[in-house]
């Protein structure tokens, strides 16, 4: 890259080299009338003029060489996915944005490998947690005005796109277990929570069933929401290693195949997933009756995003995965922090 002094009509067509200030003594206004890397047309001498230039400062870029808006732009074809559009370029920075609510999915990996080359600025919001439209959730630059070719190909070759799945409004089932329920001693509190759980992504609540502590009961109910059509169910109770916790040989018998049980995330770790055909049969502990966020939410958006967590990912929730309860958290696995 270049820099040279040209008279203002010999500038036409050429990129400026810095940003241009302009000072309207009328109005009080002072600021960039324009901006570093603008193109320089006919309509802007007049402007030019009464500014007082008649000499600018222009960029002079050689074959090997990319200039920042034309690098973002190239990268933005290559990140921008579903659910996804572009805005800018600006001063060299594109951003993405959503274009509709559902789950932000990306390699996390892509965003380091891109960022290797330290020229690269590239940053997102974390993988996996619910976004609404118009939320901005990546943005990019190269740091210096002018690259070379071979550091934007580079780029373009890390790059994967970045996309919002949007959530699907599943049906879902709640089945209740516990003989101090199912006999009225203690009332239930957990259904109007699922139903803002469900609401939430756009999902029904079929129905609740209260059943006692008996393998056989929890077994006929799963299967009379899948006969229902529920593509969602959850069991609440009964999770854990006493006696009477029946709920996990239960969803066991009726799935074709027990995905997990356990992760390693607070609270909630006695979290289980099965699954049936193309419905999802999941083993919810009790923390989910009195913690607001749990391990829980961090499978429901998933599952109404369509996904199904594979076991290397779930055996990864463990490092940010202890609700912190606080206002903010800066944690991306912390189900407190990924709420809608």
């Amino acid at each position: 890259m270049k820099i040279r002094i040209l008279p203002l009509d010999e500038a036409l067509g050429l990129r400026l080299s810095h940003d241009l200030t302009q000072i309207v003594p009328e109005t009080g206004y002072k600021g960039p009338r324009f901006k570093k890397g603008h193109v320089v047309t006919e309509e802007d001498v007049p402007t030019l003029r009464t500014m007082g230039r008649e000499h600018l400062s222009i960029i002079e870029i050689s074959e090997d060489e990319v200039h920042e808006d034309e690098a973002a732009l190239r990268l933005s074809e290559v990140l921008a996915g579903e659910g996804m559009e572009v805005k800018g370029p600006s001063e060299g920075k594109c951003v993405l944005v959503a274009c509709r609510d559902g789950l932000l999915i990306f390699d996390e990996d892509m965003v380091n490998r891109v960022n290797d080359d330290p020229e690269w600025i590239l940053a997102t919001l974390p993988p996996k947690v619910p976004v609404h439209k118009g939320e901005q959730v990546a943005a990019f630059r190269i740091r210096p005005l002018v690259v070379q070719e071979e550091q934007v190909a580079r780029a373009e070759k890390a790059g994967r796109s970045i996309n919002v799945l949007p959530f699907l409004p599943l049906k879902v089932g709640l089945v209740t277990t516990g003989r101090e329920i199912a006999d009225g001693r203690i009332k239930d509190t957990f259904r109007p929570r699922m139903e803002r759980k469900a609401e939430r992504f756009g999902g029904t609540l079929l129905g609740q069933r209260i059943v006692a502590d008996d393998k056989d009961e929890i077994c006929r109910s799963i299967s009379t929401f899948l006969e229902e059509g529920a593509e969602l169910i959850i069991c609440t109770g009964g999770m854990s290693v006493d006696a009477d916790d029946l709920t996990p040989a239960a969803i066991s018998d009726v799935s074709d195949k027990v995905l997990f049980h356990g992760v390693p995330s607070l609270p909630g770790s006695m979290l289980m997933l099965g699954v049936k055909g193309r419905a999802a049969i999941v083993g919810a502990p009790a923390c989910v009756v009195h913690d607001e966020w749990t391990t829980l939410d961090l499978l429901l958006q998933q599952l109404f995003a369509g996904l199904i967590p594979a076991i290397r990912e779930i055996r990864r929730w463990g490092v940010g995965g202890l609700c912190r309860r606080c206002e903010v958290c800066i944690y991306p696995n912390c189900a407190f922090a990924q709420r809608p």
